[in-house]
């Protein structure tokens, strides 16, 4: 049966309209206030009733099912101050089992969210009430850890108060909720990319980007790169699994028509807390017009930064603060990393003003640094050692030197004029929390099989993997190298990730460590949060296809 779902028009998808509804009811409610400018989500307080529940939304002119947070998609932002006792009363409407991650937070692992290792999950029709102490301050987001219900809605932004007052006031502070949205049905999306991986991708090589090829390189070499990669069976042009052949792009629930708007006034500091709460895009943004200075990463200061763009990998957040000072609106334009979608939204004076969106770029390709290493990247040269288990089936692709730079942007943001924030510009202020010397290094391949769309550590899917075990208390490195041509964003539970730079030394204090195509990247980590917890790439359907862990802190 033929999906209609993807033969809507294209411009409808990538923009979405501009009076996207949600209803809870049957049918799909078309509220007035969807076409004006959106307040920010009511806050919710230490103590909070969480509905989770199916409803009806509307974002393309189709009518389809969501997965809510007490109504809305996303759901209400969450806003605590550093040192509150909290306490999540979530109700589950749904027929199947749910669950809420805190992601980022710092928690005892019974209250990490994730089913089959931190508790049962919520039961259909059930309820289950989270208490913590909430240890730390800055911008992160929750969402389901069950199955595709992320992918459906189940997602919203959390924002903490620092107990001593921020290090950067602002007279404005504004969440944007990055994320995607698709009309099918997730499970169909995902059994789709099992039965061809690139199915999504509408920017395969053409016959036209040979010619391009060879008015620019020659006949010969272009001829020759075109075998190399025929011969590997991979794509230069494999950028993302899904793209805006299916996916609108929204901030904050709404769709680039639907202009969702944020005011300030000129002269004003304003704040802006990124957050990709996407289940399986990156975003490249910029703001046309305004620097922006970095000021947090996943949460945590760190030495301000001037850029003009940025990559948001899946699950990172970032804090920019930005001075408008001309009585303009501004748009923050967000283009997804295969450039076949954006999302859009304005900074403004005044309700209903816009400013003009910038074209598309065209797609970059990746190149041999992304396949090969250190062969044509910069960093010093490190050998990797790969596992038996990588060379199966599982596995179509190995990198014997991988680069170590963290000082590139990564593809299509390597030739930019302007100033691209690199994870090498990311210094935490005063250090490590924790100044011993890793005792031991664990060495992880990010491995898969780009035609099976099979994904998994050292060449085992969790399936059949064995937890990885850290001693309670001891401090270790994670040696991650990147063995597939795809961005791999790694997110540990319940510890911190301290980025290391190519010398070993303290960079920045992350939750999620997005690793490059043929990439190595290391991070010392203290295991000082004893229990179960999941350890996986962000990539929602990588990580159902198996790039996941259990790590065990006893």
């Amino acid at each position: 049966m033929r999906d209609p779902s993807i033969h809507l028009p294209r411009r409808r998808f990538v923009q979405g309209l501009g009076l996207a509804g949600v209803g809870l009811g049957f049918g799909v409610a078309r509220p007035a206030f969807a076409t004006a400018v959106m307040e920010p989500p009511a806050d919710q307080g230490r103590e909070a009733m969480l509905e989770i529940r199916e409803a009806a939304v509307d974002f393309t002119g189709r009518s389809r099912r969501a997965v809510t947070v007490n109504g809305g998609v996303p759901g209400p932002t969450l806003r605590w101050r550093e040192g509150d006792d909290v306490v999540l009363r979530v109700s589950n409407h749904l027929d199947v089992a749910s669950s809420i991650h805190w992601h980022g937070l710092i928690v005892p692992a019974d209250q990490d969210g994730v089913p089959g290792l931190s508790f049962d999950g919520i039961p259909a029709r059930g309820d289950f009430t989270y208490r913590f102490a909430v240890k730390q301050s800055g911008t992160y987001w929750y969402h389901a850890h069950s199955r595709f219900q992320e992918q459906s809605g189940l997602y919203g932004a959390i924002v903490i108060e620092p107990r001593d007052g921020d290090r950067h006031r602002c007279d404005r502070d504004h969440v944007l909720l990055l994320s995607d949205w698709t009309d099918e049905d997730p499970e169909r999306v995902y059994a789709k990319l099992r039965s061809r991986a690139d199915v999504y991708n509408y920017g395969q090589p053409t016959l036209g980007d040979l010619r391009r090829d060879a008015r620019e390189k020659g006949l010969g070499e272009a001829l020759a790169m075109r075998r190399m990669w025929n011969r590997m069976r991979m794509n230069p042009t494999d950028l993302a699994d899904v793209s805006g052949a299916t996916y609108t792009y929204l901030v904050n629930g709404r769709t680039p028509t639907g202009n969702w708007t944020g005011l300030f006034r000129p002269g004003e500091r304003v704040r802006l807390r990124l957050v990709n709460g996407s289940s399986n895009s990156i975003f490249d943004l910029r703001i046309p017009g305004l620097r922006m200075r970095v000021v947090a990463a996943d949460g945590q200061d760190v030495e301000p930064v001037e850029v003009d763009e940025l990559r948001l990998s899946a699950a990172e957040t970032y804090d920019v603060i930005v001075e408008p000072t001309e009585d303009r609106a501004y748009t923050v334009f967000a283009q997804s990393i295969d450039r076949s979608g954006y999302a859009r939204a304005t900074l403004a004076p005044r309700v209903g003003m816009s400013a003009a969106v910038p074209p598309l770029d065209p797609r970059p390709r990746l190149s041999m640094r992304d396949m090969m290493g250190s062969m044509s990247g910069g960093g010093d040269m490190v050998m990797a050692n790969h596992a038996r288990t990588e060379y199966g089936p599982g596995v179509d692709m190995r990198v014997d030197m991988p680069r170590t730079n963290l000082d590139d942007p990564g593809v299509g943001l390597r030739e930019r004029p302007h100033r691209v924030l690199t994870y090498a510009d990311l210094h935490t202020p005063g250090g490590a929390t924790d100044r011993r010397e890793p005792a031991r290094t664990i060495e992880l391949h990010l491995t898969g099989n780009m035609e099976r769309f099979a994904w998994s550590f050292d060449g085992v899917k969790y399936s059949s993997a064995k937890p990885i075990h850290f001693r309670q208390g001891e401090r270790l490195r994670l040696r991650l190298v990147n063995d597939t041509m795809m961005n791999h964003p790694i997110h540990l539970h319940g510890m911190w990730s301290e980025l290391e730079s190519p010398d070993g030394a303290f960079q920045v204090r992350k939750h999620t460590v997005n690793v490059q195509p043929a990439q190595q990247v290391t991070y010392a980590v203290t295991a000082d949060n004893p229990g179960r917890w999941a350890f996986h790439c962000h990539m929602l359907y990588h990580m159902e296809a198996g790039m996941f862990r259990e790590v065990v802190v006893s």
